[in-house]
């Protein structure tokens, strides 16, 4: 059985973070009124058609950053402040992927950044990895939703074709889906977290593994020792992958 201190010390989570309260959207009353304030390109943005999705399958990384920014395909482009594509290794063999960018991260363009940026930052650490070496971070939108609202179904299938060629790009060998959210749009299943670490699973091909997202573990500290066995997990997939 994992000790728990042991645990928290490998994390450095010793001692406990608390989550800061997250941002709430302003609420908008009059819905015409918003709608008229809208460019006109956005409001009549259809989900990705054939052309969009040929051009994005074709981009190599000198262009992904610029073609993320410029996207306009669903109204997140209207609320956002940085389009956020991601950051690491292009060459990595570990791929980790979130939800969507939160407050920080729509600030700085960067993913997990904050308090959930460091816990996973010290889950790199225990792993015996850092940030930017053989280790890419991504999400599965890559504008933030107001408020950190969960994903709308448009949202998630306008942004999937860029997180689709990031994987085609950087080639992993293992992907960690961080939360509910990121593994169920993943592997295409309503399910719990629970019913879905402890296993391999496949996207687009590669192995994937599931694991609480940082931000939950800063609010659920019994969880954190089940992160740790996903970890160690991890680990060993990786071995086994990396040398059959």
């Amino acid at each position: 059985m994992v000790d728990r201190t042991e645990m928290l010390r490998e994390l450095g989570l010793t001692p406990i973070w608390r989550l800061r309260a997250r941002a709430v959207a302003p609420v908008v009353r009059d819905a015409a009124v918003a709608e008229d304030a809208a460019p006109k390109s956005v409001r009549e943005a259809a989900p990705p058609g054939d052309e969009r999705l040929r051009r994005i399958a074709t981009l190599e990384w000198r262009e992904f950053a610029s073609d993320v920014s410029a996207c306009t395909a669903c109204a997140l482009c209207r609320t956002r402040n940085k389009a956020v594509p991601g950051v690491g290794d292009v060459r990595a063999q570990w791929l980790f992927v979130g939800e969507a960018p939160g407050a920080e991260e729509d600030a700085k363009g960067e993913p997990f950044v904050g308090q959930a940026g460091r816990l996973l930052d010290n889950m790199l650490a225990a792993l015996g990895m850092k940030r930017g070496e053989n280790v890419y971070i991504a999400n599965v939108l890559k504008c933030r939703p107001p408020g950190n609202r969960t994903p709308e179904p448009l949202e998630v299938e306008s942004c999937r074709p860029y997180l689709d060629r990031q994987i085609e790009l950087i080639r992993p060998a293992l992907i960690i889906a961080l939360g509910k959210s990121a593994a169920t749009t993943l592997l295409n299943v309503d399910a719990t977290i629970a019913s879905l670490r402890g296993r391999l699973h496949r996207y687009r091909g590669v192995p994937l593994l599931v694991t609480y997202h940082p931000a939950y573990l800063l609010r659920n500290l019994p969880d954190k020792a089940k992160a740790w066995e996903d970890l160690c997990l991890a680990r060993a997939t990786m071995q086994r992958l990396t040398t059959a």
